[in-house]
């Protein structure tokens, strides 16, 4: 156990607490949530730095890093799609099944002795998460003062309409208006405002599905049998 790991379980102790924050109606609740979840990337950012710089880099460390992240995400997605309608569930499945398949994919390199080969675009799926949450957050804060967009999209489910229509039909209202005064300027606003959040989360599902696969990619021979990763090349005499 070393100051790296210790960040690292911090960050999954946190978890817990921020879930109960971000679920209460009550703009310093979710502000608190909001502090918490950077103060949980921040940790993220130390823990593989130090051990780096240290030199304290574990199995342990290499395990439970990755997994923290993904119990962080998966909660925050997981509390948005229970606060707000317009995420779809599809969208937070998706998120789930890369991480899980990553763990997994984790799992088998370590019991082989593997070493995962990781790319740039996953760690760019890992800074849109992160950001990704922290604007939805800054939008529920907003929320909390009373802003009702809610029920925007109520109204839309009792008329047979997806996520997607709804939200497309907000940015055209939105386009469409010609702001000649201040009421419609922020009629205007409203409209954009209130579809954000589902663009925000598709947008991040598209870079978790294209980033998944290229680790999937990257990491075949993982699942591969034994004999075939460790075979002896033939003699060719």
């Amino acid at each position: 156990m070393n100051i790296p790991n210790l960040l690292t379980i911090s960050r999954l102790i946190i978890i817990p607490f921020f879930l109960y924050m971000v679920l209460q109606d009550d703009p310093m609740a979710r502000l608190i949530a909001l502090f918490l979840f950077i103060i949980a990337g921040i940790t993220d950012l130390l823990d593989g730095y130090l051990a780096r710089k240290w030199s304290q880099d574990t199995k342990l460390g290499r395990f439970l890093d990755p997994l923290a992240d993904k119990f962080l995400v998966i909660t925050c997605l997981g509390a948005f799609y229970y606060l707000d309608s317009q995420i779809s569930l599809w969208m937070i499945l998706v998120i789930i099944g890369r991480d899980l398949l990553v763990t997994i994919i984790r799992f088998l390199a370590i019991r082989k002795g593997m070493e995962v080969r990781t790319n740039r675009l996953a760690k760019t799926k890992t800074t849109v998460q992160m950001t990704a949450i922290i604007a939805i957050l800054l939008i529920f804060i907003i929320r909390s003062y009373g802003v009702d967009i809610q029920k925007t999209f109520d109204l839309g489910h009792q008329d047979g309409k997806t996520n997607f229509q709804i939200t497309w039909s907000l940015i055209e209202r939105g386009l469409d208006m010609k702001p000649h005064d201040d009421l419609e300027k922020k009629e205007k606003t409203k409209y954009f405002a209130e579809s954000i959040p589902y663009f925000i989360i598709l947008f991040v599902t598209l870079i978790t599905v294209i980033s998944g696969v290229r680790y999937l990619y990257s990491n075949y021979m993982v699942f591969a049998p034994p004999y075939y990763l460790f075979r002896k090349k033939e003699d060719p005499n």
